[in-house]
């Protein structure tokens, strides 16, 4: 009976080897790969989690130079927040906080130039969005309405339509284009919902415009 046994064992030992000599060299490999990925997605998720700490760290002390009106370290603070974390939403946020800083503190070349990177750098369409119709504002203020439609013509999502259409008309007024100024105020107050205060600002526009906003206008 001991013989049968060893003789089955001795089969079965044989058909391992010839296995594992056929499929020996192609199950390691498939077994490294595997190992691997696992090992690489460890690693890329250490290296998220470092990132955004790191980020997380900087957005606060550039939300404290803000709150403290400290120019120099508000600049300081995005500027390592750009070239260490510029891929994070962390950096597309804080250059907006940065922009908000330095035009509290009179600087507003440098808050431009904050609101300039979220518009091209950011991965965030909403950010995008607000540095673009921000930028739009700015430029305006400088008496340079054509600047301000460059900002707005592209770059844009849906949901800023009604804040997009609103500083449209403001462009088309600068320019003395009352038609035009007037449509787009309209499309801005159709767009709004009726309980916004800012809807109000519209309506304010629309009335000096000589438009009855008791009256319903066409979306």
């Amino acid at each position: 009976m001991a013989n049968t046994f060893d003789l089955e064992e001795q089969e079965q030992l044989e058909q391992i080897k010839h296995f594992w000599k056929r499929y020996g060299n192609l199950i390691t490999g498939v077994a490294i790969v595997v190992m691997g990925g696992i090992t690489a997605w460890n690693g890329w998720q250490y290296w998220q989690n470092r990132q955004a700490m790191g980020a997380s760290a900087l957005y606060d002390e550039l939300d404290r130079a803000v709150a403290e009106r400290q120019p120099e370290r508000i600049q300081l603070s995005m500027t390592d927040l750009q070239n260490r974390f510029g891929r994070t939403v962390y950096a597309q946020q804080g250059a907006l906080l940065a922009a908000r800083g330095q035009f509290a503190a009179g600087d507003v070349d440098k808050a431009r130039a904050a609101l300039e990177w979220a518009a091209t750098a950011s991965s965030d369409e909403g950010l995008q969005s607000i540095a673009r119709l921000r930028l739009a504002g700015l430029a305006l203020e400088k008496k340079e309405p054509d600047v301000a439609a460059k900002w707005l013509s592209e770059g844009i999502s849906a949901e800023f339509a009604a804040l997009a259409a609103d500083r449209q008309g403001d462009v088309f007024l600068a320019k003395g284009q009352t038609a035009e100024a007037r449509a787009a105020y309209q499309k801005a107050h159709g767009l709004m919902d009726e309980r916004t205060e800012y809807r109000r600002l519209v309506e304010v526009k629309l009335n000096a415009l000589g438009v009855d906003v008791s009256t319903p206008q066409t979306k």
